[in-house]
This record gives structure tokens, sequence and C-alpha cells, in this order.
């Protein structure tokens, strides 16, 4: 084990195993990480409870997702200040998937068929964990899993209003939900509404004047005091009530469901890993290891089948409760284990005075933390970038809306993986000149007309890997180029293309020798040892000799103008 970073007062940055932090840890971390760790509490159990109710179970589900599976994060993860419980996107999406395979059923068994949901989500990540699939967080692109996430935040706020509201209907699609809503505001209670909108002025108050407050704590507070003071329940606002105290008894997973919800836990344990994975690279301190992909699998995995066994939802690391642990000052994952500490706290001496809570203000909750996911300065962004990008987020957005939130991860990846193809697809091929007086070579543009060029000689760059399925691509942009010109050399810069697959280099092979017998000769430049080994191994390398392939871009203009 390597030493510790004492200068920084952290932990050593290259721990070997799971449990590093622990046996190195120092007695000046403690106060520091009970402090974050209590901190994080008042945020994580009040948030925990409103995203039960989003995905339709008992609010004390969302006390047992807080208490096991980020202490067994704790133990296993490698992220020192990721919060581990579960997101208003995971709830949705547990939500959807229950909505549609125990729709009125009874609170045990909606719990069993969350347990089941939760163990397959999980075995799914830790087999990916040991089929060393990390990679797979990066299928989904930043613009579409934007998109989604608006997409979800605006389904989590349509679905919490009629609860703001008091009215009462069945839900459907997302279309279907805003009529009943609309058709249900004549309906509406109104001191159940003015409840939600003190909570939702109290919450949005905290969050922007005193950000380091733990608002969701005082929003909870100010509802339980309201309905022991002002006797809310007797007024027409509906409450929490009954939460079971003491510890959560065992749950086995009902074996029988498994076939059914395995394709919906595939997508929860995707997006549970997606934003476990970019919780935890956000929040890396400087000198601190950047978390293990394929160690985060088998910690969220572990979390979630544990989990599973005392009833909580399946779970992952939470953007924003991180960052109250990391602002908190939290040192290492004895945080999250103080935490877990609480809500277990909160099971046993709590349970009663939470059943106080009014439902209006869970919904406040979900709503000002689900706005967040709404974020237009992205898409601004995006299309002031790319407006191609901009729309894969606009479809990813649409998709959840119209298809809902199960088969909108999948229309994320889908498209994800269409972007993927298209870029692969699609290499960039521009003309090149010398920029004057210089040795660098750039693209051609009206805004560089005084560039060198040089008469019958054309400067082609290629950008990224050439192989079977784009190769036809890249041969038909360059061949009006080479109609345009009519040179006698053409000169390809090959320095970005990393690699030349086999198809792509008989294609070169059948178009050097198509343009030689037009009288255009072909040369190579800039190629990286592995594209040029291949080229040396073929015929093409024998009829280019070293003539045709040139060391960068410099020495092939030189060898041109010498001739």
């Amino acid at each position: 084990m390597r030493g510790i970073r004492a200068a920084a007062g952290q932990p050593g940055d290259n721990a070997r195993t799971r449990m590093d932090w622990l046996t190195s840890y120092r007695k000046e971390w403690l106060r520091p990480d009970v402090l974050a760790g209590l901190t994080t509490a008042a945020v994580v159990i009040p948030k925990a409870l409103a995203y039960a109710t989003i995905a339709g179970l008992p609010v004390q589900v969302g006390l047992y997702t807080v208490l096991v599976p980020m202490a067994v994060y704790a133990l296993v993860g490698t992220s020192r200040v990721l919060s581990v419980s579960t997101s208003t996107t995971l709830a949705i999406l547990v939500g959807a998937e229950l909505a549609q395979v125990a729709s009125g059923a009874d609170a045990g068994a909606l719990i069993a068929a969350s347990a089941a949901i939760s163990f397959l989500a999980g075995i799914i990540l830790v087999a990916a964990a040991l089929l060393r699939l990390g990679f797979v967080a990066s299928f989904i692109s930043e613009p579409v899993l934007i998109g989604f996430k608006a997409g979800v935040g605006l389904v989590i706020v349509v679905d919490q209003i009629p609860k703001l509201l008091g009215i009462h209907f069945h839900k459907g699609t997302f279309l279907s939900n805003v009529g009943s809503i609309v058709a249900g505001l004549p309906r509406t209670s109104g001191i159940t509404l003015a409840v939600g909108a003190i909570m939702i002025v109290l919450l949005v108050g905290i969050e922007h004047f005193w950000p380091k407050l733990p608002a969701p704590l005082f929003a909870v507070g100010a509802g339980i005091a309201g309905t022991a003071l002002l006797g809310l329940s007797a007024r027409g606002v509906e409450t929490v009530g009954d939460i079971p105290r003491g510890v959560p008894s065992l749950h086995m997973p009902d074996v029988s469901m498994f076939h059914t919800l395995w394709p919906a836990a595939a997508g929860i344990a995707l997006m549970s890993f997606t934003e476990t994975i970019a919780a935890g690279r956000a929040f890396v301190a400087s000198g601190e290891p950047t978390p293990k992909p394929n160690r985060e699998l088998l910690a969220t995995g572990l979390g979630s089948v544990c989990g599973a066994f005392f009833g909580s939802m399946a779970s992952g690391g939470g953007t924003s409760q991180t960052a109250v642990n990391r602002l908190a000052g939290a040192r290492t994952q004895a945080a999250s284990l103080v935490t877990a500490a609480m809500a277990l706290v909160t099971m046993l001496f709590l349970a009663p005075v939470l059943g106080l809570m009014p439902e209006a203000t869970l919904a406040a909750v979900v709503i000002v933390y689900s706005i967040g996911l709404i974020s237009p300065q992205d898409f601004r962004g995006i299309l002031r970038i790319r407006r191609m990008e901009f729309v894969w987020a606009i479809a990813a957005f649409v998709g959840v809306v119209a298809l809902g939130t199960l088969k909108g991860i999948l229309a994320a990846i889908v498209i994800s993986l269409a972007a993927l193809a298209y870029h692969a697809n699609n290499p960039e091929v521009s003309v090149l000149s010398r920029k004057r007086g210089t040795n660098v070579f750039r693209p051609r543009t009206a805004e560089h007309a005084d560039d060198d060029s040089f008469p019958g000689l054309l400067l082609l760059a290629v950008r990224g890997s050439v192989f079977f399925s784009n190769a036809g691509t890249v041969g038909q942009k360059i061949r009006p180029l080479i109609d345009a010109e009519k040179p006698k050399v053409v000169v390809l810069d090959l320095s970005g293309v990393p690699d030349l697959e086999y198809t792509a280099l008989k294609m070169l092979i059948e178009a050097e020798a198509r343009e030689r017998e037009h009288g255009v000769r072909v040369w190579l430049a800039a190629l990286n040892p592995g594209v040029l080994e291949v080229v040396q191994r073929s015929s093409l390398g024998e009829t280019l000799g070293r003539d045709g392939l040139h060391f960068n871009l410099e020495s092939a203009v030189a060898h041109y103008l010498k001739r």
C-alpha cells in the first residue's frame, strides 16, 4: 500500500485494496467526515422519501435505499465522496416499470417487485464489472443525456403536480396526464395548493439565499410542524401516513418476475452506472484518484443486490447529494457511513414523526430538484456549437416524453449509437494550403485566400479511421475535389488517420490505380507507424515506392517543387 499524501491532508492517491481508506484512516479526518455525513443526511433522507413516492412506493423504501446501498458502496467503491442512494431518474424508471407489472398492487407487492428490479439491476452491474464493461458508460453521449434528463425532469414535474393540487386521476401517458390535470383544475384543494406553494418558495429561497443550509430538511420540518400545529390533515391536506418503525425486514426477490423485469432492469442498470460514474468523476479533488469504472460497476451492483434483500429500490450515485458531501468537507467514505447511520436512526426513532409530513411537501421537494434536470442553457450551448447534436438532444427529450422513460432510455442509447455511426461514417476531408511564410498547413478558406497553393498539386487531409463502412464515403468526398482541381499529383495527409482497415486499403489501391491511368499520381504523407506498416505490406507500398511516401506535407511539397 502506498503512503498517505500527508501534505494534502488526504488519503493516499492509489488505493490498491477496497479498504485502503479504512486501514489508513487518520483521526483528524473523523470530525470533518462526521459533520459532512450529518449534513448530507439532512439533504439525502428527505429527498429519498420523495423519490420513493415518484416510484409509487411507500416512503420508507427511501430510507432503506439510503441505509444499505450507501453503506455497501462506502466499503467497496473507489470515490471518496460519492453519495449513493437513488435519484429522480432512477425513481421515475422504477415507477414506470412498476406501473406496468404491479399496477394497483398493495404496498407489500410493490416493494417485492421493486426489490426484484433492484436485484436484477445489481446482478447486471456485477456481471458487467466481471466482464470489464466499464467503457459502456460512454455509450450515451452528453447531448443525448442532456435531452434524456430534461425529458425525465418534465415527466416528473407533471407527475407531481396532482399532489400539489390535491386531485386524483388514473395515470397514463404524458399527454393524457396533462389533459387530466387541466380537467381536474376545478377540483383543486386550495389549502393543499397553498401548502405546496409555500414549500416551493421555502425551498427555492433557502437554495438561493442560504445555499449551505439543507433546504429539504427545513421543508420537511415545516410541513410536519404545519400538520401538528395547524391540523392540516383535518383540513383536507393529505399526509404520508403511517411509516413502519424499525429496521427493514428481509425480502427475497420474486424470481418469477425476473423474465418480465430484466429488460427494464438492464436500462435502469445502465442509467445507474452512467449517473454514478458521472457524479464520481465530477467531484474528484486535486490529488485524488479518478473513480475506476469497473470497480464502480461492482460497488453499485453489490449495493443494489444487497439492498434488494432489505426492500430498497434501485440505487446509484447522486450528483446533488455528492456535491453537498464534498462541500461539507468529506474526506473519505466514512462520511457516507455516517449518512447511512442517520437513516437507521430515522427508521428507529423518527418514523412516526415523518408520517405527519404532507404529500404536498414531498411533491414540492421533488419538483424543485427535478426542474434542475431541465437545463435550457445546456441546449443553447449545444446548438451554438453543433446543430446536429442539438437535434439528437431534442430527439432524446421527445423520446422520453412521447414514449415513456423506459422506452426513452432505449431511444437515447439508439440515438447515441446512431450519432456514433454518423461520425464514424463521415470522416472529414479538406483541401489544404500553406500559411504564407511558414510550414503550417491548414484548410483552404476564403478567409485565408492569400495562403500558398501549388499549381498541379492538390493537398488533401483525411481525419478519422478509415474502414469498410466509410471508405466509400471518403472516396465520394475526394473524387469531386480531384475533378475540380485537375491536379498532376494528389497528396493525402493521413496524419489524422489512426487506422486503415483492409477493405479501405483495397479501395485505396484501386483508387490509386484508377488515378494513375488518368495521369494523376497519388502520394501519401504523414502516416503513423501502424498505417505505414499496413501500406508497406500491401502492393500499394511497392507501387508508390519512396517517391510516393513522405514523412510530412512539407517534405511532399518540397519533393514536388524539386521535380
